[in-house]
């Protein structure tokens, strides 16, 4: 009898141990942090044109993320809402940060158009949940301008959830591009 007690009590410690722990609770808006930036080298051609940007969030309901069918109003493609992770490329100009638009060179068309760093995230967990969320978001960014005589670069990020919530604005530190 005594080996069956033990059992029980262990039982109903993990219980309570179990029932005692909080969930996290974060807002309902999403929360963004900077989390850091690592230099990517082409294995193939030494270069180094891309970085990954690591972007730490919370969200309390956690409904982060679009589909690729959510393209009606309000996430249409020319809607301010078709992107929900917005990055902006800044460039250090005599001391300041400009927002600089980047051109690149489509071989196969023979045209230049304006790149956007801006992405759709995928749901995160299935839409018809609601619990708070947390991770890191990580996304290869183009770092190489080469129309741009500058090293300096820094990039801002903002995350919008489906329910058109906007995160904080986060700004990398400075990216001293030396190689």
């Amino acid at each position: 009898m005594t080996k069956l007690r033990f059992i029980l009590l262990i039982v109903l410690g993990v219980v309570l141990a179990a029932a005692c722990r909080k969930e996290k609770e974060y807002p309902v808006e999403p929360v963004i942090s900077f989390e850091g930036f690592v230099f990517l080298q082409d294995s193939q051609t030494g270069e180094i044109n891309t970085g990954l940007l690591r972007i730490g969030y919370t969200d309390g309901d956690g409904d982060i993320g679009l589909d690729q069918g959510d393209t009606l109003f309000p996430y249409h493609k020319s809607g301010e809402y078709y992107y929900n992770l917005i990055i902006r490329y800044y460039e250090q100009q005599q001391g300041e940060f400009i927002e600089v638009p980047l051109i690149r060179y489509y071989p196969e068309t023979q045209t230049y158009d304006t790149s956007t760093f801006s992405g759709r995230i995928p749901p995160l967990i299935p839409k018809d949940q609601k619990e708070a969320i947390k991770g890191i978001i990580e996304d290869e960014v183009f770092i190489n301008n080469p129309l741009s005589d500058y090293d300096t670069i820094k990039f801002e990020v903002q995350l919008i959830d489906r329910a058109l919530n906007k995160s904080n604005v986060i700004s990398t530190p400075p990216i001293i591009l030396d190689f």
